[in-house]
């Protein structure tokens, strides 16, 4: 089976990210999409690591709502020790699954800055990314320039994913000012 590995914090969970699992889905990028709640990201270190469990639940939840989805929540990381490395929790995911191929989904303004990550040449020759769209980053010149510094990487640029332009950081800013964001909300 083809699973699409969707990593980050989810705080919260929003249109956005139901826009990214439909497409991975309905496209036939993958026949299922997990959603790996991370207690903390290595870049975001004001995050607080025990609201892991918290936002697993709030997914959980999330994704009740919506039961067409072929998407689960998965709480992998908050069982590893930190930091988190996207690529231990590949490895870790291909060991526990070892009949499924995983592919992991980032956003288009993380492309740039993959070879920041811990093991990035694995994991783009070994699982391959699907990069979506976002408003400002040109996915293309970081395709080239990465797979001009990594050959063999398998970068698939998900160019028709719609762009719906919010983030959880938005929303948690919109709240503290007691604003109605319940409409972006998944």
């Amino acid at each position: 089976m083809k699973i699409a590995v969707y990593t980050g914090t989810f705080n919260p969970l929003h249109i956005g990210h139901l826009s990214i699992i439909r497409y991975m889905t309905m496209s036939g990028l993958s026949d299922m999409v997990y959603l790996i709640v991370s207690p903390q990201s290595p870049f975001k270190e004001f995050m607080k690591a025990e609201t892991g469990a918290e936002r697993y639940r709030a997914a959980l939840k999330a994704l009740a709502r919506h039961p067409d989805l072929k998407a689960k929540a998965d709480d992998i990381e908050l069982h590893m020790p930190s930091p988190q490395y996207t690529i231990r929790t590949l490895d870790a995911l291909r060991s526990r699954e070892p009949e499924n191929d995983f592919t992991l989904v980032i956003g288009g303004d993380n492309l740039p800055d993959i070879d920041k990550w811990k093991d990035w040449k694995r994991i783009l020759t070994e699982y391959g990314v699907a990069v979506y769209p976002r408003k400002g980053h040109d996915m293309s010149a970081a395709k080239a320039r990465l797979e001009n510094e990594c050959p063999g990487s398998r970068i698939l640029l998900m160019t028709g994913a719609p762009v719906v332009d919010i983030s959880s950081t938005e929303i948690r800013e919109g709240l503290a000012a007691g604003h109605d964001m319940s409409g972006y909300l998944m």
